[in-house]
């Protein structure tokens, strides 16, 4: 039986524009073009190379973490907020590697989508090289495929890798952590990344959210604000011996990230009328009648993240982040206890 037709089946017919990937890819060089001389490669690499040299540390542990930036990502996209998601990605990753005591570096990027525009594709690597260049670290180089049929024509999905630098004396671990040490919150700006899937399926069954204001802005401008980013903020403290441990709040909340670098012993004492709850989340809990405890599990609830610290220095650090422009607050203490987190009062709604 002879199954040959007529038609010519190519890559491009498929789906897949190789030679308008390559015109894009070739544009991307100039974009990603880092001032540090430490970073060797050229566009159009295999791979990117990197000098591992290291100024002022004198024992260097490398630090490494991928993150993408969740269900934001698609209503980022649907709203024309590319700047926006790139930076959410570039601060949720550099986020989570300040609370180890550790410097960012270098990234490298992954775009995956189901057509190559090269228009968009373009913004989304001059977006995401200027967030790092923003924080001192380069986009050296990254991944973007074509891949139609698992993402539709228009639909992005973003991901990130981040090498970052730890002295290893001053790596942040949490476990200096010990009973009589305060627990300061650094104030969010909303939503940050997290619990976007319970919003979105907010947004769909009581639309008339969207015509809250929160702040003077819009409801989609208030949950659209790229992710805060305590880098610059902490940068100063990172490897101070009064800091004990520092967690990034996102998924799974205070609870769920504190907890994460409690040693053996301890417990952390959360005064729930001493957090300053954003009012964005009041919105939510409102319109969606969201349980406390879902509230509490789901989001940051106005602390992006907190520092675990020496009582003694606690004013200086506030003080400290006040001329940064970020707010903190004693939220909480260490106690005696079995490496859990305990919330005591009650959320000031």
């Amino acid at each position: 039986m002879d199954n040959r037709n007529d038609r010519k089946h190519t890559y491009k017919e498929a789906g897949v524009d190789v030679r308008g990937a390559e015109r894009a890819k070739g544009k991307m060089g100039a974009l990603t073009a880092s001032p540090d001389p430490r970073v060797l490669n050229r566009g159009g690499a295999f791979a990117s190379l990197f000098v591992p040299r290291f100024d002022g540390v004198a024992d260097p542990v490398l630090v490494l973490k991928s993150e993408e930036p969740g269900s934001k990502q698609q209503l980022a996209f649907e709203h024309g907020r590319i700047e926006s998601i790139c930076q959410d990605l570039i601060h949720h990753l550099v986020n989570d590697i300040v609370v180890m005591g550790a410097k960012p570096e270098v990234v490298l990027d992954t775009i995956l989508c189901g057509r190559i525009e090269q228009e968009t594709v373009l913004a989304i690597v001059e977006h995401l090289a200027a967030a790092c260049r923003g924080l001192d670290c380069s986009l050296v180089g990254g991944e973007t495929s074509e891949q139609p049929g698992v993402l539709a024509t228009g639909q992005y999905m973003l991901n990130a890798s981040i090498l970052g630098v730890a002295d290893r004396a001053r790596i942040v671990d949490g476990s200096r952590i010990r009973p009589g040490d305060k627990v300061v919150a650094l104030a969010s700006n909303g939503l940050h990344t997290n619990g976007y899937s319970l919003v979105r399926r907010l947004m769909a069954d009581r639309p008339e959210i969207m015509a809250e204001t929160i702040g003077g802005m819009r409801f989609l401008d208030a949950i659209l604000l790229p992710h805060t980013c305590y880098y610059r903020p902490l940068r100063d403290w990172l490897g101070d011996p009064a800091v004990h441990g520092m967690a990034h709040i996102t998924g799974g909340g205070i609870e769920g990230n504190v907890k994460r670098i409690l040693p053996e012993g301890t417990r952390a004492r959360i005064e729930l009328g001493r957090l300053e709850v954003h009012p964005l989340f009041r919105v939510i809990q409102r319109f969606g009648n969201v349980p406390e405890d879902d509230m509490l599990q789901t989001f940051n609830m106005g602390a992006g993240l907190v520092v675990v610290m020496e009582a003694k220095r606690v004013s200086a650090l506030i003080g400290h982040l006040k001329t940064s422009g970020c707010q903190a607050y004693e939220v909480g203490e260490i106690v005696a206890g079995n490496q859990d987190v305990v919330f005591v009062g009650e959320l000031q709604w």
